[in-house]
């Protein structure tokens, strides 16, 4: 029979689990980073290089799609051979062709590079969450998820306060060789992590299987997946189509500078911050549905009314309201996939799952600019509330409560 200290040890954070948090947390906010000082540096590209502005956008948009490829090879790669030995393969992939845009000529060769970029980009949130998901305690799982997607935010928040600052100085090449940094870092993480229990149970008891193949091994589980594509897809289209066209939609229609622009958008991903830490919380609380539609009923609340604010002031507090939900959802997909899908595929439904999202989410800069050429960037950012209503729908009828269930 199980006891009080037998349940106080179940919850306990052992040191190989922070370990895990630590190391999967940095390699998201390199993402972060990179993702955002793209947005704010695509006018100074563009001038140099001579690019129009569907070339500029198409430049998240590649990073996006070839993140798609990354996280379909390198998460089955993880569920096969391990989690930390891909993950540091993904992150070195990552800080390599990040630091070669420095050296770009054109378009052409900016284009390839942040394509192969992409792919370590998107191998990282798959296995990084998974290795946390495995490592964490169940009651716990959700905060842990939140605190990873932390990362991200931590990583964006430093590219809105120091882009400002330092693109003046280096210029956008000097910018994108502040990604070599990584590489080191990445062999530091490397030396920190293990292999979770959960993981190195399962390769011992069984051969690998082809991991692709679990997403869609049932009517059931094909179900859910088609329902966490919706959810990417919305989360991924939402966060990207605010974030990199915010900077020129304060600058467009009222004339902020990039100081002015960048304090705004660091407030707004302050606001991203809270939502994702509060959310972890609460979806460990009451539950993972009832925490998505929370948070998704008010993202496509906060979108329309942000959409018509006025004052400076306002923007700035609107914006904080509006990311504390529209990116606060990020802090529970890592968990939220890890309970829906076996060990010997989680890395790879994380990774497959969320990076279709950010493919259909790199289309987000590109919709939103073409609405905001035709009908202004009001209508642009209003139009996101739709999908919000879409997102409540896939998760109310598709996506089961697994809160707290022990990983299979």
């Amino acid at each position: 029979m199980a006891t009080a200290a037998d349940a106080a040890d179940r919850d306990v954070v052992t040191p190989a689990g922070w370990k895990a948090l630590a190391g999967s947390a940095l390699g998201y906010a390199m993402d972060g980073f990179d993702l955002l000082i793209l947005g704010f540096m695509l006018r100074a590209i563009s001038a140099d290089l001579g690019l129009t502005p569907a070339e500029g956008a198409s430049l998240v948009t590649a990073t996006l799609v070839g993140a798609v490829l990354g996280g379909v090879g390198f998460g089955m790669l993880s569920d096969r051979l391990g989690r930390v030995r891909v993950l540091t393969w993904t992150i070195v992939l990552f800080a390599v062709f990040t630091g070669l845009c420095a050296l770009a000529q054109g378009y052409w060769d900016l284009l390839a590079y942040r394509t192969i970029a992409g792919l370590g980009l998107g191998g990282e949130f798959g296995i990084g969450m998974a290795m946390v998901a495995e490592a964490w305690p169940a009651s716990k799982r959700a905060r842990a998820s939140s605190y990873v997607g932390l990362g991200w935010q931590l990583g964006v928040l430093a590219a809105a306060l120091l882009t400002p600052i330092l693109l003046p100085v280096i210029g956008w090449r000097g910018m994108f060789a502040i990604g070599l940094f990584p590489a080191i870092a990445a062999y530091f993480i490397r030396r920190g992590l293990h292999e979770p229990e959960v993981f190195v149970a399962r390769s011992a008891a069984a051969p690998p299987k082809a991991s692709l193949r679990l997403l869609v091994a049932d009517a059931e589980t094909t179900r859910r997946s088609i329902g966490l594509v919706i959810l990417c897809s919305v989360q991924n289209f939402g966060y990207y189509g605010v974030m990199i066209w915010l900077p020129n939609y304060l600058s467009t229609r009222f004339g902020f500078g990039l100081t002015q622009s960048a304090t705004w958008t660091a407030v707004t991903i302050l606001g991203m911050a809270v939502g994702i830490y509060a959310f972890g919380h609460v979806a460990d609380r009451i539950g993972r549905k009832p925490a998505f539609l929370g948070w998704m009923l008010g993202a496509a609340v906060m979108v329309v009314v942000y959409s018509k604010l006025t004052d400076p002031m306002a923007l700035l507090v609107g914006g904080a309201v509006m990311g504390f939900f529209v990116n606060g959802m990020l802090g529970g997909y890592g968990a939220l996939m890890s309970e829906l899908y076996p060990t010997a595929a989680r890395a790879t439904a994380q990774n497959v799952l969320f990076n279709i999202g950010r493919a259909v989410g790199g289309l987000g800069p590109v919709a939103v600019a073409a609405v905001a050429a035709a009908h202004g960037f009001e209508t642009a950012i209003a139009m996101l509330a739709l999908l919000y209503l879409l997102d409540i729908l896939a998760m109310w009828l598709l996506i089961p409560e697994r809160k707290g269930a022990e990983l299979a």
